[in-house]
């Protein structure tokens, strides 16, 4: 939902308001900058850069940060001491605790704190009820394991360095350097990531303010030293609103370099490529860092380091064979400057041989320097790690994986139940239709507008006889209006987010005058559990889920569109300290409260979120915000995905069609077309667009739609088994070709094409207008099958593949089984029932293998074994299926109740040649028919085989 602000009469006392913000909320062709800082306008990212740029330009440069060796001390896996900071030529010092940690998954972690704030003996320059000390619970809320310490790691210390083997058989090493201080992590004895390399390691300590007299020309202000911009250290203004500081300046700082490494991925969310670029110099480059700090930004600018609604700071960083990552666990606004570095072997090398350094430089507004390091090798080794400590993501019902048919909004509950009746009348499947905020009684959540939606109970209970479900939003901003109960009890018990004044915040949004959940606080998150139950929420059911959208928090009139960084959350942290986590907080209380809504039934929930950050994953899906209908917009949409994906959210999603704008039916086909392979996969749209459901494209669109959604449909299975190895070892559902293939150096700044989950189908959607044709770039010599015409791709490097309107451009790699249902049916539930198929792609070896991952697609019986993990081999003219899935004391119920579902059919692409003549081949003690088809000019061979009577659930062979 976005801005186009509707007035009604109930707005009428809100016009003055409204009319000041007119500028923000209309319709835009873009989104609109000056709204939103640069660099140049956030104080402490302006400091240190300039940081950075002192320490470039002066020779010898060296950070004032060294650790004092006697305060080192080594116990179980952890190295601990006091860096100390120069503050003055006096040599005055401000001592900084430092912990080095190294962990038993391999990862190892640095905490640099400051002691002063720690020990809470600062003085805030007015009285305030904030925490002094800095803001280190990010951990609570980001963390769910993998933190345990290794018992194996080693520490030798020398007089200037200090050595720590560590991880699997001690192959990791952390080489910190006293003075200046400085960690080198290394594998097999090569640096692989570098702190502090080129010295911008920068805390800013605590200082008390002094009132300045006025200064004559010329003159320093006393306690500030010569070059230092202390403009912005006590408060700081920006379109209008000043941020006071009551702890004076205290952003975070340090510069990771990831020596020979020329690509980093991750930090989302922009709209940006996969491969993120240079910020500062390089062709191409951004003129801002990569910023963090969930904001709304609408109608967002593509190819830009600009901020949007989610932060994960995650970023991998990979090379030939290698792939490493760093995780800055800070929520506060964060920036992130990307500089990359040639570097020749001698200077008559003339380049040829060089290799490229990516020196990246991060800083935050507040809290604690507390990053984590991962040595890899691989991509995968480092999402594992990563996801071990801050959660996998959550395994969806079936339903979510499926199509959902959104805009804002549907008008009625009879609109619903007509949209409803004509997909199904048009035999276009959906499983989830949505609902905006107008389906609530004067934008109040937990109501319905008694005119429009008189009957949410039958409008739902329509739905449910389809086994299709309704999602409606509920937001963060709770309507501050008299007799409303929610927001009475919200004030009475003091749950809301206050004002630096300790009132409680006051602001705008879709409401109008808004207060705001605080999901910081225990009780309120026991509160707004409480709303959601089935007898609280009249007119709700179990098939009703929940959207929470502008829970950056979005906020109308307050500044870059959120809320005050000088508020305060419960705890008595300010809003700067914890910006990053608080949609996240919102998502963790919804999520909590469909657990909870109905006694003795425990459903998996779905909660789709705009704000994220590390640890979201855990809840539910996001979505990539208020897109526009260009194809441009089109095309940001799998880097933007992917990018997520491989930071441990996979499950998102673009809206399709756009949502600003009315997209010409090309491109509304083909934005179909690519979100069929959208882990997250919604039709969107804007309040002031035309309806665009798919019955109302008219032919051939329609058609071509519907056979796109199909597709999804058809493939449900192989991309529930996909989130199901995403849910436990955290490898991106879309899978990018660094990802793949490590090795293969063309491929790696790849990201208009993928892998989806372990499938062996390649896509490459079309995201240009008027295209006919797309270049594939195949990453090795396996022979790949067109998915539709099985015609013959073979060779590495780029292959053109005809495209027109009607076709989604899908190669299938051989070597790869994987599973279908390929019945038509109206939703996802009206499968749960329908046979199998599995497709063989034979690749260059005669073999291949697959997996298929179910269970009952809703409930968390599989935590206990009730569900079935199958592997599927072909290896010497025999299909085998095995279960490698763990039992539980649910398992043979399980199984039981399944055993009615079984293969249908086999279908072999690339089959032999030898098979001709053949009509048979032997199932168990049985037979079952095959079908070959011979190769025609380009096209495989194919066979299919009608199989009769094999149970999924079983152990079986046939043999060709």
């Amino acid at each position: 939902m976005r801005h186009s602000l509707m007035l009604s009469s109930r707005w009428t006392a809100l016009l003055v308001v409204i009319s000041a913000l007119c500028c923000l909320f209309s319709p835009a062709i873009s989104v609109k900058h000056e709204n939103f800082k640069t660099c140049d306008q956030s104080g402490f990212c302006k400091r240190n850069r300039a940081y950075a740029d002192t320490a470039a330009a002066t020779s010898n440069w060296e950070a004032p940060y060294r650790i004092a060796p006697e305060s080192l001390t080594w116990n179980n896996g952890q190295l601990q001491g006091t860096i100390l900071k120069t503050i003055n030529t006096n040599g005055d010092t401000v001592r900084l605790p430092i912990t080095i940690s190294f962990l038993k998954s391999g990862s190892a972690r640095v905490v640099i704190d400051e002691e002063k704030r720690q020990k809470g003996e600062i003085e805030l320059r007015h009285d305030s009820k904030i925490r002094k000390e800095r803001y280190n619970e990010a951990e609570s809320w980001a963390i769910v394991g993998g933190l345990d310490l290794s018992k194996s790691a080693t520490e030798e210390r020398g007089s200037a360095k200090s050595h720590v083997k560590y991880g699997p058989a001690g192959k990791f090493e952390a080489v910190i350097t006293y003075a200046p201080f400085g960690i080198d992590f290394k594998r097999d004895d090569a640096t692989q990531v570098r702190f502090n390399d080129r010295g911008l390691l920068n805390l800013e300590h605590w200082r008390p303010k002094i009132e300045q007299p006025e200064k004559k020309e010329g003159e320093e202000a006393s306690g500030v030293s010569a070059g230092e911009d202390e403009s912005t250290w006590w408060d700081e203004s920006f379109g209008g609103n000043t941020d006071s500081k009551p702890r004076g300046p205290e952003s975070v700082g340090l510069d990771i370099t990831f020596p020979g490494y020329e690509h980093v991925f991750g930090i989302p969310e922009h709209a940006g490529s996969l491969s993120l670029k240079e910020t500062r110099g390089g062709d191409g480059h951004h003129t801002d860092p990569y910023r963090l700090y969930n904001a709304d930004v609408f109608e967002y600018t593509l190819d830009s380091s600009m901020t949007l609604y989610g932060s994960i700071p995650f970023m991998q960083a990979h090379k030939k064979d290698s792939t490493v990552g760093v995780f800055w666990l800070n929520a506060a606004e964060t920036w992130v400057d990307v500089i990359k570095q040639k570097e020749a072997h001698n200077p008559l090398s003339l380049g040829i041989g060089s290799k490229t350094d990516t020196k990246t430089h991060w800083f935050s507004e507040s809290g604690l320097i507390d990053v984590f390091v991962f040595l890899g090798p691989t991509a995968k080794d480092v999402t594992s790690a990563y996801g071990e400590l801050t959660g996998y993501t959550a395994l969806p019902q079936e339903f979510a994986i499926a199509y959902h048919q959104c805009r804002w909004n549907y008008n009625s509950d009879e609109d619903v139940k007509d949209v409803d009746r004509k997909m199904s009348k048009h035999n276009i499947p959906y499983d989830v239709i949505w609902l905006d905020i107008e389906y609530t009684d004067d934008k109040q959540y937990f109501t319905w507008d008694p005119l429009s939606f008189p009957n949410p109970t039958g409008m739902l209970e329509q739905l449910d006889k389809s086994e299709r479900k309704l999602v409606a939003i509920i937001d963060p901003h709770i309507k501050n209006k008299d007799g409303y109960h929610v927001v009475e009890d919200l004030k009475k018990k003091d749950l809301a987010v206050h004002n630096k004044d300790g009132n409680i915040y006051e602001g705008w949004c879709w409401p109008g005058s808004s207060h705001w959940i605080d999901c910081f606080n225990p009780v309120a998150i026991k509160w707004w559990i409480g709303l959601f139950k089935l007898d609280a929420f009249k007119g709700s059911a179990s098939n009703l889920f929940i959207w929470n959208d502008m829970n950056e928090p979005s906020v109308f009139n307050g500044p870059e569109t959120t809320m005050p960084k000088d508020n305060i959350h419960h705890g008595n942290w300010e809003h700067r300290d914890v910006h990053n986590l608080n949609g996240m907080t919102f998502h963790n209380a919804t999520y909590q409260a469909l657990l909870e809504r109905k006694k003795g039934e425990i459903r998996r929930p779905f909660v789709l979120t705009r704000a994220f950050y590390s640890g979201s994953q855990r809840l539910g899906a996001m979505w990539t915000g208020d897109n526009q209908a260009s194809w441009g917009h089109l095309a940001a949409g799998f880097p933007m995905i992917l990018n997520n994906g491989i930071a441990g959210f996979p499950f998102a999603g673009a809206d399709v069609g756009g949502f600003f704008g009315n997209p010409e039916k090309d491109l509304l086909t083909r934005w179909y077309q690519a979100g069929a392979f959208y882990p997250f996969f919604r039709g969107h749209a804007h309040i002031d667009t035309r309806r665009r459901e798919p019955y109302l494209a008219g032919e051939p669109y329609t058609g071509i739609i519907t056979q796109a959604l199909r597709l999804r449909y058809s493939l449900l299975p192989a991309w529930y088994t996909a989130f199901h190895q995403a849910s436990v070892d955290g490898t991106p559902i879309l899978r990018p070709h660094y990802f793949q293939y490590p090795s293969d150096e063309s491929g790696f700044a790849i990201d208009d094409q993928f892998f989806v989950g372990g499938t062996g189908l390649l896509a490459k959607p079309v995201v240009t207008e008027k295209a006919e044709s797309v270049d594939i770039y195949l990453p090795d010599d396996e022979s790949y099958y067109d998915y539709f015409t099985y015609q013959i791709y073979s060779g590495k490097g780029k292959h053109n593949v005809v495209a027109p309107l009607e076709k989604i451009p899908l190669l299938m790699q051989g070597g790869h089984i994987f599973p279908r249902k390929d019945r038509p049916r109206r939703s996802s539930g009206l499968m749960k029932w329908d046979p199998y198929t599995l497709v063989i792609v034979l690749g260059n070896s005669g073999e291949a293998k697959g997996e298929l991952y179910f269970d009952d697609g809703d409930t968390f019986d599989y935590q206990l074994g009730a569900h079935v993990h199958k592997e599927f081999e072909f290896k010497d003219g025999v299909l085998s299926s095995k279960n490698i899935g763990s039992k539980g004391k649910l398992t043979d119920k399980f199984l039981n109740s399944v055993k009615s579902v079984g293969v249908e059919k086999v279908i072999v692409v690339g089959a032999p040649k030898a098979w001709e003549g053949k009509s048979t081949v032997k199932v168990g003690s049985g037979q079952a028919g095959l079908e070959y088809h011979a190769a025609e000019g380009n096209k495989a061979a194919w066979a299919v085989v009608r199989v009769p009577k094999v149970a999924i659930g079983e152990d079986w062979k046939i043999e060709f």
